[in-house]
């Protein structure tokens, strides 16, 4: 007999602000707003007072100075961000025998055999909150279910600082008085289409036929919305795989029109990539580049190196080939800026050359000393000289978080 299902979801409560919260407690109490408050900014998340005026994530900046003029505004350290999700993930790996990180702030637990039941998973979920308190000074909200669905719908349910358990049997109670954009994937379109098949809530969908909601939706999502509807999800929690990519974007609140701007810009990113892949102990071998124009046309483009490298000199290299032989702004000037790399492997297992090229080495002892200075001391003590001229124009560089 198989050991009933204990799937935690564990989400921390709007990460990036209770991060600077932490390391500020001035903050503490205020409406404080992560993002860029200029003309193509976007909230990448906010306090809970300033949750209280409307603001949300994704949310336009211009809206979200309106909705709370008095808030406190932040850029964001993503560098720092990183870091703590990184001693959050050690915390979970410890605790959890699977883990299936979703972002930054996020990560499904398979506690399947390690606790019994879905009161013992609450209890393993209460250490787990009380760990994350005492090691980081973050709270975390926690969904406990038999499932992924239902573990983080709970999870957001009793926000912040949450615990919330969510047995089959409260289906009916709980889940089907709830709006249908709550099932997982449904989107604006198809809750328009739920709507129009007059589908407003959960119970809605639950109520009708499989073969009456194909109708409606075609067949595949009927039968994913219709066990949604009624608590059923067997999808198995992963574990993570090795990352695909490395990159790192900007968004700019003017667009970038001097081409030795823009060149700094390359070089950030590139020297942003780099420091990457070195703490990871990884090396790309191809290079991503990324570039939005202000009438909103994105081109892309790829190079694939001789060697996989971790260093930002030959990343930057790739970057400005492309962006000066395959990029054609056609008079416009730059809104968005991204550079990458793909087709990653250990560094340690990347092949070295029999004859080392002296200015990669030279490169790679720079580098080095550079992160050893910078890890020590902060992010970007020792950077470059043409770095410290770029002015600060980033309308957005965060991903959203809540």
């Amino acid at each position: 007999m198989h050991p009933p299902r204990v799937i935690l979801h564990l989400d921390m409560d709007a990460f990036y602000a209770a991060v600077e919260v932490r390391e500020n407690p001035e903050l503490a109490g205020k409406p404080l707003i992560i993002g860029h408050n200029g003309k193509r900014g976007v909230v990448s998340t906010c306090s809970y007072e300033a949750r209280k005026f409307g603001v949300h994530s994704a949310m336009p900046s211009v809206t979200a100075a309106g909705l709370c003029p008095d808030a406190v505004w932040l850029p964001g350290r993503m560098e720092l961000y990183v870091e703590v999700s990184r001693r959050l993930r050690r915390i979970l790996d410890e605790e959890a025998p699977v883990v299936e990180p979703l972002s930054i702030d996020e990560a499904f637990l398979d506690m399947t055999g390690l606790a019994k039941d879905l009161a013992h998973g609450a209890v393993i979920a209460g250490r787990l909150k009380a760990r994350i308190r005492e090691d980081e000074r973050l709270t975390a909200s926690v969904g406990v279910a038999p499932n992924k669905f239902l573990a983080k719908l709970a999870s957001d349910l009793e926000k912040p600082d949450g615990l919330c358990v969510f047995p089959l049997e409260d289906v009916e109670r709980r889940l089907w008085p709830l709006p249908v954009r709550r099932l997982w994937g449904v989107g604006p379109k198809s809750e328009e289409v739920l709507h129009r098949g007059g589908m407003k809530t959960i119970g809605d969908v639950a109520r009708v036929s499989e073969a009456g909601l194909a109708t409606i939706v075609g067949p595949g999502m009927a039968a994913h919305l219709h066990a949604l509807a009624h608590g059923k999800d067997d999808r198995p929690v992963h574990a993570d795989q090795e990352a695909k990519s490395i990159s790192e974007e900007r968004t700019y609140g003017d667009d970038l029109t001097d081409p030795r701007e823009i060149d700094r810009e390359l070089l950030a990113r590139a020297e942003g990539v780099a420091r990457t892949l070195r703490r990871d102990g990884l090396a790309g071998k191809t290079v991503h580049l990324k570039v939005r124009t202000g009438d909103f046309t994105t081109s892309t483009r790829a190079l694939t190196l001789h060697d996989p490298t971790d260093l930002a000199d030959a990343i930057l290299e790739a970057a400005r080939t492309m962006y000066r032989e395959r990029i054609d702004l056609h008079g416009q000037g730059v809104r968005l800026l991204g550079v990458g790399v793909s087709g990653l492997v250990r560094a340690s297992s990347s092949p070295g050359s029999l004859f080392p090229d002296p200015a990669t080495e030279r490169s790679r002892k720079l580098a080095e000393a550079q992160d050893a200075v910078n890890d020590k001391l902060g992010e970007d003590v020792i950077t470059r000289a043409s770095l410290l001229r770029r002015k600060s124009r980033e309308a957005s560089s965060l991903p959203t978080v809540d």
